[in-house]
């Protein structure tokens, strides 16, 4: 009899333009398209030397590369809407320039802020869950922020998507959020956030380690309710982290980029195992 294949789910953290790398992790998994499964905790372009072949490698691949959007990818996708200026540091004009690339970016604006695979009692967002959000909630703030940007008036939104208000999601009694601004704080909710106040208020500007942060202001993950607490939840963003575990929780950007590592979790049946290895890097740590 032949010994059964144990597939693999394999979910790797911000890319931003390394491809190299990302070849790399994929040859040190072991991963075999034909019956493994890859995630992509967003930020899958920019800053990078190579995001034109990331885009492309998540495009090509997308019957088994899944991805969710990071800050970096809606900043492409408002680059290239000429709503937002291209950053000094950038590394967009590849895309920008390509062929394909309104086919890839139209693409893109389609993919999802959050990924569940129920079978695995696992979520994939790009830099966290609003704490006061139970999964069902946040599945559903998700696709209304989905709806919005896959719109046909996506224009018209992603020219106020940018700003840090509203920072607060109003409890059960509160005028509740409307519009375009509810939109913008459901999209830094899956995107930005980071550090929250004792009120729940998120802080836009704060982006170290723990402990350096400003008092009175708290990781994200350290709020979550109980419900999220029994989840596997992977995220990235969040370079600076300096662990990539916290109980239930998995955090992916290792920074890459700035040539620290290339982190991945790979489930296989129960267990999770963490993989990295080490970058050569583009930019100075704090320029990502």
């Amino acid at each position: 009899m032949s010994k059964k294949i144990k597939k693999q789910h394999l979910i790797i953290g911000d890319l931003q333009g390394c491809y190299d790398d990302l070849l790399r992790m994929l040859e040190k998994s072991n991963f075999q398209p034909q019956h493994d499964k890859l995630w992509l905790a967003g930020d899958i372009v920019n800053r990078g030397p190579q995001s034109l072949q990331c885009l492309r490698f998540a495009y090509q691949n997308r019957k088994w590369c899944k991805i969710v959007l990071g800050n970096h990818d809606l900043h492409l996708i408002a680059t290239a809407h000429q709503i937002r200026k291209p950053g000094r540091k950038d590394t967009l004009d590849e895309i920008l320039q390509a062929k394909d690339g309104e086919k890839l970016i139209n693409w893109l604006r389609h993919q999802p802020l959050l990924r569940q695979s129920k079978k695995k009692n696992l979520i994939m967002v790009h830099a966290g869950i609003y704490p006061l959000w139970s999964i069902k909630k946040a599945k559903k703030m998700a696709k209304q922020a989905e709806a919005v940007l896959q719109s046909e008036n996506h224009d018209e939104f992603l020219r106020v998507m940018y700003g840090n208000q509203p920072d607060y999601w109003p409890k059960k009694g509160e005028k509740k959020l409307q519009g375009y601004e509810r939109t913008r704080f459901i999209i830094n909710s899956f995107t930005r956030m980071r550090y929250l106040d004792t009120k729940y208020r998120m802080d836009m500007n704060d982006n170290g380690a723990p402990g350096t942060q400003k008092a009175g202001l708290i990781p994200w993950f350290e709020l979550i309710n109980k419900k999220l607490q029994k989840k596997t939840i992977i995220f990235g963003h969040w370079s600076t982290l300096r662990k990539n575990q916290f109980k239930n929780l998995y955090a992916l950007d290792s920074g890459c980029v700035w040539g620290n590592k290339l982190t991945a979790l790979c489930i296989k049946g129960k267990k999770h195992k963490l993989i990295s290895l080490n970058c050569k890097g583009q930019l100075k740590p704090g320029e990502a």
